[in-house]
């Protein structure tokens, strides 16, 4: 983990949670590709609020990245990449764009938690996610809706 902060609060984490101390090593994230959403998205998180994102499997595969797996560990930063808290993914599923329902976007949590944000936001990310690999999103590209559930937050 090259991140600092991510660092330490892996190692709180795990002085007192002895039993994962030889799980893999967590990635670090930010929500979103933009300040404002991202450290909106890391407050939903530690809220208890957010509990699902969304990754288009194309862009995955554009940029070699591995799939989400359950029991995966992840350090959520804020965009300046200042350790927020812990989740655990609990669930990845796989589901073509145009299917996802308004409980999912619920799950989400961003905006009004409604579909038709949900929908609007992740397809305007989605092309400016995909547009380096000269790719554009469609409706029927799979969306891969990793669930998770907060297990660590620092408490100030």
């Amino acid at each position: 983990m090259d991140n600092a902060s991510a660092r330490n609060m892996w190692g709180d984490y795990l002085d007192h949670h002895l039993e994962d101390a030889f799980a893999e090593a967590p990635k670090t994230i930010h929500f979103c590709d933009n300040e404002k959403d991202a450290n909106e998205c890391a407050k939903l998180v530690k809220k208890g609020i957010k509990r699902a994102t969304s990754h288009s499997l194309l862009s995955l595969q554009c940029r070699n990245e591995p799939l989400p797996k359950i029991g995966n560990f992840t350090v959520v930063t804020d965009w300046d990449g200042n350790a927020q808290c812990i989740i655990q993914t609990t669930a990845v599923k796989f589901k073509p764009y145009f299917s996802i329902d308004e409980a999912y976007a619920e799950m989400e949590a961003e905006g009004d938690k409604s579909l038709a944000y949900w929908k609007k936001v992740h397809w305007d990310y989605y092309k400016r996610e995909l547009e380096p690999f000269n790719k554009v999103p469609k409706e029927s590209m799979i969306i891969v809706c990793e669930e998770f559930e907060m297990v660590f937050d620092r408490k100030k």
